[in-house]
């Protein structure tokens, strides 16, 4: 196939990302917006017949004092991952990549590896000879992703491994936790919730919890949430203009595009949440909680109703982001899998990201800059 690459409009984008059955929220143009410290450029890729095939969005982060950058297309791009001349896709985007002044690319290709179920998580949580869930044996592989990773390599790619404590990539994660609604009903997504999430659902409904969506005004009320979360779970978080941006910004490329939900109890807010939408798949996107009044189980109820309005909007996958796939009980972060496994879900791991270094030097500078971050 003779491919070429070239600039397009967010229009254009827009319209290629809306026809396609899963693209990642990184990928549609107004995520550009949300970064302002990076430069966005939308691509695009077209056949011989000059029809559109493929698309990404490119955010570029300008090194200090030197009009040289990093490229990144978190998720992306969209293209035929599994296609025999794949080296044919990504030819054209490094060439142009290269024009635009990039030192180094950073790529996440959506490409599945392995699934395990919710019990094999489980057994895998129980298992003391398993330190990571992929010393557990997966539930399916996906053999043609091996394919993509050895070619990749082939090119002088490199794969970003997972950090050595809680195995999170740098960047995007590469483990996260999807529940299923394609063909389910709502009853047997209910079902396939553990007995303790079940429970907890109905003791938040005794108590009077309630969950009803909030909009712009309401960000302050999540955010004060949000910083007591980082405190406790010992993570840096964003400022609050960062979360107000980002649902202007997407806000604006489609009003449905972002939700934030509250739980409230007895006109406290306990719990709030956002939840982000493209095509057929919705995300579990920030999370926030007190540490008072956990016994009425506000986290459970919110995400009962975020997985409803998912199921309602005829989504095919409700996802719940991250994981870690460090089961050693020491890890804190072993508690955020264990809530997430009682969805009933699985746990998916993708081919992580990959960086191609173009001039080795500001490659390695910037491997340093951020090691010391």
């Amino acid at each position: 196939m003779t491919l070429r690459l070239k600039p397009i409009t967010r229009e254009q984008h827009l319209a290629y990302a809306s026809s396609r059955p899963s693209v990642s929220h990184m990928q549609v143009p107004s995520w550009g917006d949300v970064k302002p410290d990076w430069r966005a450029e939308s691509l695009g890729w077209f056949d011989a017949q000059d029809r559109m095939v493929g698309a990404g969005l490119v955010l570029y982060r300008p090194l200090p004092k030197l009009k040289r950058y990093l490229a990144y297309l978190p998720e992306g791009p969209v293209i035929d991952w599994h296609a025999p001349d794949l080296e044919e896709w990504l030819r054209p985007l490094i060439d142009h990549l290269k024009a635009q002044g990039a030192f180094s690319v950073k790529m996440g290709p959506p490409v599945v590896v392995r699934r395990w179920d919710a019990d094999a998580v489980k057994a895998a949580i129980a298992d003391p000879a398993a330190r990571r869930l992929r010393d557990a044996e997966a539930t399916t592989y996906e053999p043609r992703a091996f394919d993509v990773a050895d070619r990749l390599r082939r090119m002088g790619w490199q794969q970003t491994e997972p950090g050595s404590e809680d195995g999170f990539a740098a960047g995007q994660p590469r483990y996260v936790f999807q529940v299923p609604l394609a063909e389910r009903s709502l009853e047997e997504v209910h079902r396939g919730l553990n007995q303790q999430w079940r429970r907890n659902i109905k003791k938040a409904e005794k108590a009077g919890v309630t969950v009803m969506r909030g909009a712009l005004e309401d960000l302050p009320a999540f955010y004060d949430l949000y910083v007591e979360t980082a405190e406790r779970d010992r993570f840096i978080p964003r400022p609050l203009a960062y979360f107000q941006r980002m649902w202007t910004a997407l806000a604006a490329e489609d009003p449905d595009r972002m939700r934030l939900y509250l739980a409230r109890h007895n006109g406290e807010v306990l719990a709030a949440a956002t939840m982000l939408t493209v095509g057929d798949h919705v995300w579990y996107s920030y999370g926030a909680s007190t540490s008072h009044k956990r016994e009425v189980q506000p986290n459970n109820a919110i995400q009962w109703r975020m997985l409803i309005d998912a199921h309602q909007l005829g989504a095919s996958v409700y996802d719940l982001r991250g994981i870690t796939d460090t089961l050693e009980d020491s890890n804190y972060l072993l508690g955020l899998l264990r809530f997430k496994v009682g969805t009933g879900g699985q746990a998916i791991e993708y081919l992580g990201e990959w960086d191609l270094p173009l001039n080795r030097v500001l490659h390695k500078a910037l491997d340093l800059y951020m090691a010391r971050r």
